[in-house]
C-alpha cells in the first residue's frame, strides 16, 4: 500500500486541502508509531491507516479546510471508510470510520440524530485505539499548519460529549503513556 498514492486519487497535490490533510496525517502517524513502539502491533499498518484516517474530508462542506463537498464534517469517517474499502483495504477503512472522538456509538447516533449510518463507530482493535488517540493531539489549521493540543484541551473538548468520552480518553492515556489522570 502507498497511502500518498491513494490520497492523490482524491486530492490535487497542489490544493490546500491536500496540504492540510497530509500535514495533519503525518503528525498523527508519527505520534501513533511512537505510541505503538511499546506494543506488539503492525506498525506499518498503523502508519498507513493513520495517513488515510481523514481521507474523507474532501467530501464534506468544510471551506476552512478547502473542502467543498455536500456532507457535514462528522460524516468524513464513514465516507473515508467507503473510499478505502473500494480501494481494497477493509482494515484501514475501519480506522477511517472509527477514529472520530473516542468513537461514536449507534445509540448516540440515533439519540442525537447524527447524520451517520446507524451502527457503532468505536475503535475496537489496539491499532484503531492508538490512531484515534494520536489523532486527538493534532488540530488541522486552515493555513496547512498543525496545532498541537494539550491533554487539558482534549479533555475539555471531549467533556462536551459526556463524561464517558473523557473516561475513555483517560484510560487511553494510562494505557499509552503509562500515566493516570
Amino acid at each position: 500500500m502507498e497511502p500518498l498514492e491513494i490520497i492523490k486519487k482524491f486530492y490535487s497535490s497542489n490544493s490546500m486541502a491536500f496540504i492540510i490533510l497530509i500535514n495533519h496525517s503525518k503528525a498523527v502517524a508519527e505520534k501513533a508509531i511512537k505510541v505503538a513502539e511499546q506494543f506488539d502491533v503492525d506498525k506499518q499498518f498503523i502508519y498507513d491507516a493513520a495517513m488515510l484516517h481523514d481521507i474523507g474530508i474532501f467530501m464534506t462542506n468544510t471551506p476552512k479546510f478547502d473542502c467543498y463537498g455536500s456532507f457535514p464534517y462528522i460524516a468524513h469517517g464513514y465516507l473515508g471508510r467507503e473510499l478505502i474499502e473500494k480501494e481494497g483495504f477493509p482494515k484501514h477503512a475501519l480506522v477511517c470510520e472509527r477514529h472520530t472522538g473516542v468513537g461514536i456509538t449507534k445509540e448516540e447516533i440515533i439519540k442525537k440524530n447524527l447524520p451517520l449510518p446507524h451502527r457503532d463507530m468505536i475503535p475496537i482493535t489496539l491499532e484503531e485505539k492508538i490512531i484515534a488517540y494520536a489523532d486527538k493531539f493534532f488540530s488541522k489549521e486552515s493555513d496547512g499548519s498543525v496545532r498541537v493540543r494539550t491533554v487539558d484541551e482534549i479533555i475539555k473538548d471531549l467533556s462536551r460529549y459526556g463524561e464517558q468520552k473523557v473516561k475513555t480518553f483517560k484510560e487511553w492515556i494510562e494505557m499509552f503513556e503509562g500515566t493516570a489522570l
